[in-house]
């Protein structure tokens, strides 16, 4: 299995592959790009050097606020009338999907990859997919963890750390979050 694939799936993907240099030619291209798009003066640049980042046109009723950071950017996959706000980070080597109407706001870190506990192990990934269902809103400066779905219409309050999957039409908060309210 391509090392692409096995990343998307969960496997444990060791530093040493003799095809991790693939991913290393994407980020080198990505990390090139991410300059120019935080020194985009327009709304519909960035929407443009993103798209070309993440290798999908992003719909022009979609809005992503400068500065952003993507250490990949070719797992990632935006709808339509999304909004982004500032200084947010998609670490996507897992696979970040953002279905259509979801509001991002400032500082919101989604990562999708993480590491094994066992120290022989821990320089290696493993890598899970964050999703996020339709009309989700993901609060300023919360962080998603890999392997996460936010579920339709679900909140997740600023600040708020979320480590396991959130239902929809709930608001979840704290660190862990956890429900706080149905909606």
């Amino acid at each position: 299995m391509h090392i692409f694939d096995r990343l998307k799936n969960g496997d444990l993907v060791r530093l040493d592959d003799p095809e991790f240099a693939l991913v290393g030619e994407v980020v080198d291209r990505t990390l090139a790009l991410i300059p120019q798009l935080n020194g985009a003066t327009d709304t519909g640049s960035v929407r443009d050097i993103l798209g070309d980042i993440i290798g999908q046109d992003i719909d022009k009723s979609t809005t992503i606020f400068a500065p952003f950071y993507t250490n990949f950017g070719r797992f990632t996959s935006i709808g339509k009338n999304v909004f982004i706000n500032h200084a947010c980070s998609f670490l996507d080597l897992g696979g970040i999907t953002i279905e259509d109407h979801v509001l991002i706001g400032p500082r919101v870190n989604l990562i999708t990859e993480n590491h094994p506990l066992d120290k022989t192990e821990r320089r290696n990934l493993i890598c899970k997919a964050i999703i996020i269902k339709r009309n989700a809103w993901i609060g300023a400066g919360a962080t998603i963890l890999p392997g996460v779905t936010i579920g339709e219409n679900a909140v997740v309050a600023a600040g708020a750390v979320v480590s396991r999957d959130v239902p929809a039409d709930t608001v979840v908060g704290g660190i862990p979050a956890k429900v706080i309210k149905h909606l």
